[in-house]
């Protein structure tokens, strides 16, 4: 029965948990199997041949449980694999990137889009790429902030520190009249408060991921009777440190999390 699969959510660490929160809440009657590979975190300084090979990892751990969908939740996973991920799988599979593009493009004004992500996320320039095929006269200005995930890692997101390298590394955009910057990686939402703080009042920030659960609503089949019986108990796994996992999470998400520990690397690629 449809009612036993669950819906996937991969990332490089917690990042994803931006994407799993809005999924949880568009989609409460949903089971979600979340799993972060911590432990190999960042993506973004590595080489594609890495990134596929950590990425199909995690596929090949979530694809033991019966599932309806997978998201990946990592904008660098999304720019490497997710076209092979399509083809591979039976199940719809879903990233961050286009969903993204299609709210930036809704909300602009003035038609100046900025982007920061992970060194690979801009160096393939996947978020231009989908920005440009919706509206091809935009002006997209990227920018790779390698600093950003190591400080949500370290669960270093609302401090002093964070402050201080997020006013410094995006000082170049406030000399680029954007109306509008995609928070390119799952991992920034946690900083947004802080990035809000230092591009101003008149830039809009895009956080993919109420986009992104909003197209898996249209892709997969509700468990509404599911609401009405139980509430779903949700798994999540890291590479990582467990307890660090959980500390974030449960801060995010604002409720008690099941986590568990697998080091992923036994898992087969295909």
């Amino acid at each position: 029965m449809s009612r036993e699969r669950a819906i996937a959510v991969i990332d490089s660490g917690v990042g994803g948990l931006t994407v799993a929160k809005e999924v949880m809440r568009q989609l409460p009657e949903e089971r979600i199997v979340y799993v972060g590979d911590n432990a190999r975190c960042p993506y973004g300084s590595k080489s594609p041949e890495e990134i596929r090979t950590y990425s199909f990892q995690m596929i090949d751990y979530v694809m033991r449980t019966p599932l309806k969908a997978l998201v990946i939740a990592c904008n660098t996973a999304t720019a490497v694999v997710l076209e092979e991920a399509i083809g591979d799988l039976p199940l719809p599979v879903i990233g961050v990137i286009e969903p993204g593009a299609r709210a930036a493009v809704q909300v602009t004004k003035n038609g100046r889009i900025g982007v920061i992500g992970t060194e690979t996320t801009i160096r393939t320039k996947a978020y231009e790429r989908a920005l440009l095929r919706i509206q091809p006269d935009l002006y997209v200005a990227g920018m790779a902030c390698p600093a950003f995930v190591p400080l949500v890692e370290s669960h270093m997101a609302n401090t002093e520190e964070a402050r201080r390298v997020v006013k410094e590394t995006l000082a170049p955009f406030l000399h680029e009249d954007l109306d509008t910057l995609i928070l390119g990686c799952t991992h920034y939402p946690l900083l947004a408060p802080i990035i809000s703080e230092v591009m101003g009042d008149r830039v809009r920030l895009i956080n993919s991921a109420e986009e992104t659960a909003r197209e898996l609503s249209l892709q997969i089949a509700t468990d509404a009777e599911r609401k009405q019986i139980e509430r779903p108990e949700h798994l999540f796994v890291t590479s990582g440190d467990a307890n660090k996992f959980r500390t974030i999470a449960e801060e995010w998400l604002d409720c008690k999390v099941n986590v568990q520990h697998n080091s992923l690397e036994k898992t087969v690629q295909p």
